[in-house]
């Protein structure tokens, strides 16, 4: 069952067609990742699909309805975009606080999301004072926060050491096993590679391939492989 749909998807700045037709699927209870180049138009279709830029044309449904007719959207979807987007002043604590009182979450999820992502010792440090890993896990925390069914995350390993990258893999398997849906966008293919069931690559915001990442790597030719042909950066 497709939880998140493109159809057509088309979005021009001017002149400038930043994402051209695109049209894909993003099934419940497996993590896609959302790959391209820089300037392939990601970031453009991630934002169109969690209502910040309105499509030129065509569509972007989150269960069958653009996010802004969703019922409570932030319960539904949980987005991360841009790990930064915190006020320095806070702490970790408060930041939670504040969106859970915007979004109608009960207070009780804040100990448990921090938990979830394993900041809760420095909970209480203002958000200043935290590294960029700790701020890409407040940036999970908050999408975690509504328990929502649908995850959407740009980048979500910059900043993680190893040791960090593998438990946001095993977290993000976990919680596709409980039936949710994750659409990840990341450069690092190799982290795609050990992490994702299913693949949607575009280049020069026209879809080059979707579908099941076993489909693009087997035992002669590599995800990067894959991706390198596709988007027409092999040497």
């Amino acid at each position: 069952m497709a939880v998140i749909s493109a159809r057509g998807l088309t979005k021009t700045f001017g002149e400038v067609k930043a994402v051209s037709e695109l049209t894909f699927e993003v099934a419940e209870g497996r993590i896609t990742g959302f790959l391209g180049p820089n300037g392939a138009g990601k970031t453009t279709t991630l934002r169109m699909l969690l209502g910040l830029i309105r499509p030129t044309s065509g569509t972007a449904l989150i269960d069958g309805r653009p996010y802004r007719e969703l019922t409570q959207p932030r319960r539904v979807v949980g987005a991360m975009l841009d790990a930064d987007s915190f006020h320095p002043g806070r702490t970790g604590r408060n930041h939670l606080r504040v969106l859970a009182g915007t979004t109608g979450v009960p207070p009780a999820r804040i100990d448990v999301v921090l938990d979830q992502v394993s900041l809760t010792r420095d909970a209480g440090r203002r958000v200043h004072g935290y590294s960029v890993g700790m701020r890409q896990r407040l940036g999970l925390a908050s999408a975690l926060l509504g328990d929502p069914a649908v995850l959407i995350l740009d980048e979500p390993t910059n900043g993680l050491d190893p040791a960090g990258v593998a438990w946001l893999r095993t977290l993000l398997r976990n919680l596709a096993s409980e039936g949710r849906t994750v659409l990840v966008s990341s450069h690092a293919l190799a982290e795609v590679a050990a992490t994702v069931d299913d693949v949607v690559i575009i280049s020069g915001g026209q879809l080059q391939y979707s579908g099941p990442l076993s489909d693009l790597s087997h035992a002669r030719t590599t995800l990067e492989d894959s991706f390198l042909r596709l988007t027409g950066s092999a040497s």
